[in-house]
């Protein structure tokens, strides 16, 4: 098993100007304190999502590398965004998935990855370029390189431990946002003049 928030430091410091997505939870909290950095957008409140942004973050983008943190357990909730991501096939997007094999926001269930579901086999079948589960932190390591230098869309499934969530990033989805989006140079000049 691969310690989670070590593996997210691991993220943070290989991290240059890749665009990084969040999924609720733990996702956020881990990678905010291991590196919170303008061009990491966190999402809030919407379990399930993280996929379909970086979805459409990579094809709004396509000179930017974008990549994805999420949990098995919204992944597994928001299914259609690996379909999607396999029917585009944007060969800037990376997506790892943090498999602890439970629903860790919702009570600590066993999630389907535990039982029926590999992840790294279904979007092997739905078009993707390549997909792998790692389990230890150096293959973590070698295969994040990999994601964020070969063409994807690409998956990889960390299976990671139970571990206590991290420190959260303020709650400020607004103000989080708009420093993302000044940090990829989105924002209209109207807009730039009223959060400033």
């Amino acid at each position: 098993m691969i310690d989670r928030q070590a593996a997210n430091r691991v993220v943070a410091a290989r991290l240059t100007h890749e665009l990084v997505v969040t999924g609720l939870g733990n996702a956020t909290f881990d990678l905010f304190q291991a590196g919170d950095r303008a061009r990491n957008f966190y999402t809030w409140g919407s379990m399930g999502v993280a996929v379909s942004v970086g979805l459409g973050l990579a094809l709004a983008r396509p000179d930017d590398r974008v990549l994805v943190l999420e949990g098995d357990g919204a992944v597994l909730m928001g299914l259609s965004g690996l379909v999607s991501v396999g029917r585009f096939a944007p060969p800037n997007l990376a997506v790892i998935i943090w498999d602890n094999q439970r629903l860790g926001l919702t009570g600590g269930q066993e999630s389907a990855t535990a039982v029926n579901a590999d992840l790294a086999a279904v979007v092997r079948d739905l078009g993707w370029a390549w997909s792998e589960r790692v389990e230890t932190l150096e293959a973590f390591r070698a295969t994040l390189d990999r994601a964020l230098t070969q063409p994807g869309p690409s998956l990889v499934v960390a299976r990671v431990g139970q571990q206590a969530g991290s420190a959260r990033p303020p709650r400020r989805p607004a103000a989080l946002t708009y420093r993302f989006r000044r940090a990829i140079g989105s924002l209209a000049p109207e807009e730039q003049m009223a959060w400033e």
